[in-house]
């Protein structure tokens, strides 16, 4: 009986110690909301393979390392009829950022690794080369994450590449909404 009630009490604590921290946010139509954050606040992700599979297609495995550094999640219901603008500008300039957004049904709450499939998903992170006719700086940005006739969950997903894990951001979503 004492075994039964020990393992009632450590399973639960398990589970709850591998769920990942996410900051929720509210959303306003036509304003821009700006939120403050590091990379320390974050944890690596060991298992990236949820983002090349073909229900998610976040990024490719060959952009593995680009994503190996601390990630540091946001979540919140996009309304509808509208589209979201991420923007991450790193304090550092020289420090190299990606970034990640997917959206999801309002109900759902996984997380990565855990996600088995997303409605879009849409990443920027530093060029390999560079684009005739296209400048990159710091910043990283992401769009098309939207909502049409219902509303949909988003989570941004603000990572190191080649396992940075310090750094400070500031995040910026623009909601336009019709």
């Amino acid at each position: 009986m004492k075994r039964i009630f020990l393992i009632c009490l450590i399973v639960p604590s398990i589970v709850l110690s591998q769920e990942r921290t996410v900051t929720e946010i509210e959303l306003i139509p036509n304003e821009t909301i700006s939120v403050e954050g590091s990379l320390s606040e974050g944890e690596k992700m060991e298992d990236l393979s949820w983002a090349w599979q073909s229900n998610n297609a976040c990024f490719p495995a060959t952009q593995y390392h680009k994503f190996t550094g601390n990630h540091v999640l946001y979540t919140g219901i996009i309304p509808t009829y509208s589209e979201l603008f991420i923007k991450v500008i790193p304090k550092d300039e020289d420090a190299n950022f990606s970034v990640y957004a997917y959206q999801v049904g309002v109900d759902n709450n996984a997380l990565p690794p855990n996600l088995q499939s997303c409605v879009r998903c849409e990443v920027d992170h530093k060029w390999d080369r560079k684009w005739k006719g296209k400048t990159q700086d710091h910043t990283r940005n992401v769009k098309y994450i939207l909502a049409l006739n219902r509303s949909y969950r988003f989570v941004i997903g603000i990572t190191g590449a080649n396992e940075l894990t310090e750094g400070d951001f500031t995040l910026e979503i623009f909601t336009k909404s019709n």
